[in-house]
């Protein structure tokens, strides 16, 4: 069984990624206060991603505020059925909230 650093809570935000000018859908899987599980829309334009890059992740949460987060890649793999959408797990650089309280 996988161990977490941070308790995780079911996502289900619409978000968006930008990476080198580009912007990309996706939908967050699940969030803590220290990473987030994502999967990306279709892609007609490869996201050329590694890990180890950085890259900007913007949501709407609840609140309706958007929060915009500098993340890490931590790992990424296509998705099935055919690939065209990527699972990616994101290390938070700039986390927003309080780390010892609530994050959303």
């Amino acid at each position: 069984m996988e161990k977490r650093n941070a308790k995780r809570i079911v996502g289900g935000y619409k978000a968006e990624i930008i990476y080198e000018g580009k912007s990309y859908e996706g939908i967050i899987d699940d969030l803590s206060e220290t990473g987030v599980g994502l999967l990306t829309g279709p892609l007609e334009d490869p996201l050329e991603v590694a890990p180890g890059m950085t890259l900007e992740l913007r949501f709407h949460p609840l609140s309706g505020e958007m929060i915009i987060l500098q993340c890490r890649v931590k790992w990424l793999q296509k998705a099935p059925p055919h690939g065209l959408k990527m699972k990616m797990g994101l290390e938070i650089l700039n986390p927003p909230w309080d780390m010892s309280g609530s994050f959303l």
